[in-house]
């Protein structure tokens, strides 16, 4: 659900799905956090499969006004979180504050270097539980590394012009 010369580029319903079916039994009670959130669309799939909380990081504040009119009308507010900011800006103030995640997703604009900046941040960062997972979705033609820090890349996953690259 990200931008692409302002205009969202949504995770597929294939990629979606494919998340959910590899997470199967892994998300009932987690904290979860969409980074890139954009329409929120993974994030509320995370709470659908029994997510505990959800928090969904948007720089686009129009963004974040749309997934929490989604999320007032689905009745979810005390289980989610919208937070208007950059996603490096977010991972700085999450570690200040002691915040930790179970399962953080993202899928920054394919054709930047955001993707490898916030990889970095978070492998840098104690905001992965321990036992967490981060998911990152890419373009395919796009390798990313086998680690960031303290991040180790477990597995790629390709679906068309996407790749979900899981870390642990």
């Amino acid at each position: 659900m990200k931008r692409k010369q302002n205009n969202l580029r949504p995770t597929s319903n294939r990629v979606r799905e494919a998340i959910f079916d590899i997470l199967r039994g892994n998300i009932e009670g987690t904290r979860f956090l969409d980074l890139y959130a954009g329409t929120g669309a993974v994030g509320l799939d995370a709470l659908k499969e029994g997510a505990a909380e959800v928090i969904f990081v948007e720089e686009s504040r129009r963004q974040c006004a749309n997934i929490s009119n989604v999320i007032n009308k689905l009745h979810l507010p005390g289980r989610t979180e919208v937070i208007n900011k950059k996603v490096l800006t977010f991972i700085e103030w999450a570690e200040l504050e002691g915040v930790t995640i179970d399962i953080i997703f993202l899928d920054p604009p394919y054709h930047t270097e955001e993707i490898n900046y916030a990889l970095k941040a978070i492998g840098r960062s104690n905001i992965l539980d321990q036992n967490g997972t981060v998911i990152a979705e890419h373009f395919s033609k796009r390798a990313l590394p086998e680690k960031f820090d303290r991040l180790h890349k477990i597995k790629d996953y390709p679906y068309g012009d996407s790749i979900l690259s899981f870390y642990r």
